[in-house]
């Protein structure tokens, strides 16, 4: 059933179920050449000063998941992005992929809002997107401008979607002493290498292997809160979203949090 397949496996398979469909056999097979997708550099902040975080945050930071702990905080919102560009694995036929997020939490209400939108043959479907909302104990769900109402554990689940389980973290990021005011916040920069990150949504297969081409976390001690994560990789025979044929090329990662402490007003979705 749909629903067992969402409590096993997150935001990955909802993606998949909710937005692909689960009879769809796109990016499974080699039979259409979708448009190359365009990928924007990796963007920095521009430095205030040079100086050591507080001592807390003068060593090794971890988080795995770049959304943990932040149903500590008021309110917030955040956009995450997970991009691929490439080809099917031993092959030259191209494929692309980009699952889109955008997540508002408001604590005292017990309220999540989230807007989803993929396109990309590797996904399953093209221009696909979902709005999930929580209110306490009850979950919307609507597709295709349709409201399917408190649609049970399908609608709970898409409204409690993650950013960590879309593009993870890092287990371990070193601070490199570099300031700056990131999305308002006053954050401090950790560098990380391949090997430190947590990415579950990219599995390597039959030899496959990545390369971080660029990569930066900035965290907010203030908050005890990534602000901005970003990652280029190459990746060569590589399993995205859980498709069933590997791939190779370019994956983009993107987390911004902002509005922190501003609790925003979630209702009921339109028509619902």
């Amino acid at each position: 059933m749909i629903v067992s397949l969402f409590r096993k496996s997150g935001l990955i398979l909802v993606l998949l179920l909710l937005l692909a469909g689960c009879n769809s056999q796109r990016g499974q097979d080699l039979n259409t050449i979708p448009t190359q997708a365009e990928f924007d550099p990796l963007a920095t902040a521009q430095y205030l000063t040079q100086n050591a975080p507080p001592p807390e945050y003068r060593g090794a930071v971890a988080f795995p998941e770049v959304d943990a702990n932040l149903n500590r905080l008021s309110g917030w919102r955040y956009l995450v992005q997970l991009e691929f560009a490439g080809v099917f694995a031993g092959t030259t036929e191209e494929t692309f992929a980009n699952a889109t997020a955008e997540v508002w939490f408001n604590q005292l209400g017990s309220a999540r809002r989230v807007l989803v939108e993929t396109t990309g043959e590797l996904l399953g479907r093209e221009d696909n997107a979902f709005e999930a909302v929580r209110l306490g104990p009850d979950a919307f769900l609507v597709r295709d401008g349709v409201c399917l109402g408190t649609a049970g554990d399908d609608a709970a689940t898409a409204a409690d979607l993650r950013a960590g389980l879309l593009v993870g973290g890092a287990n371990s990021a070193q601070p490199t002493g570099l300031r700056a005011t990131i999305n308002g916040r006053d954050a401090w920069q950790y560098r990380f290498t391949a090997a430190d990150l947590n990415l579950p949504a990219i599995k390597l297969v039959d030899e496959g292997f990545m390369t971080l081409e660029g990569g930066e976390m900035w965290v907010s001690p203030e908050d005890n809160a990534v602000i901005r994560f970003y990652v280029n990789l190459n990746v060569s025979n590589a399993v995205i979203f859980d498709r069933q044929l590997p791939v190779t090329g370019q994956v983009l990662l993107r987390y911004d949090l902002f509005d922190i402490g501003v609790v925003p007003n979630i209702t009921v979705p339109f028509g619902c």
